[in-house]
């Protein structure tokens, strides 16, 4: 049997910051390329909208389960705890959410960033990441902390390493 407590970070299949959450990348590419059994949602938006709840949900198929979780349920309950044992796709909308749920508790060692779009950007990584200086300053803050952070749309794509793309840049 695992000892949950003894893992750290702990590392479900894969954890993807993509502002679309469910959609034709994550089901036609990453679940049967990890061969996920579960998608998890984390997201207060969708977990308290029943209908688009319900969309989402419309999308997967039956054999995959399917759950949707506020990032506080998920991160402060260890929720995902559940979740290393299977291979899982867990989903989270923005940078923002992500780093939210990592200050309650929630651990990893990998990120794969698929697609995020801030407000006021002040670099666009790729045509699918545009990020704002907070974001930035989030995922660096990541990345100090042993996230090892890429940037990848599906899995046949050559991952991109953050830091390494943003050491391009002057500013950063």
């Amino acid at each position: 049997m695992i000892d949950l407590q003894r893992l750290s970070p702990l590392n479900p299949s894969l954890i993807r910051v993509d502002n679309r959450l469910v959609h034709g990348q994550i089901l036609e590419a990453w679940v049967p390329f990890i061969n996920a059994s579960h998608i998890v949602v984390v997201n207060d938006e969708v977990a308290d909208d029943l209908f688009r709840e319900s969309v989402i949900r419309m999308a997967v198929p039956r054999e995959i389960e399917m759950r949707v979780y506020s990032v506080g349920e998920f991160s402060k309950n260890l929720i995902y705890k559940n979740y290393i044992i299977t291979k899982s796709v867990v989903l989270f909308n923005s940078i923002d959410d992500l780093l939210r749920a990592y200050r309650l508790g929630f651990r990893f060692d990998r990120l794969n960033i698929g697609n995020a779009h801030d407000d006021g950007f002040v670099c666009q990584l790729t045509t699918s990441i545009s990020l704002s200086e907070k974001s930035l300053n989030d995922l660096a803050l990541l990345a100090d902390s042993g996230v090892n952070i890429e940037i990848r749309s599906v899995p046949r794509d050559r991952p991109i390493d953050f830091l390494e793309m943003v050491s391009k840049f002057d500013n950063f």
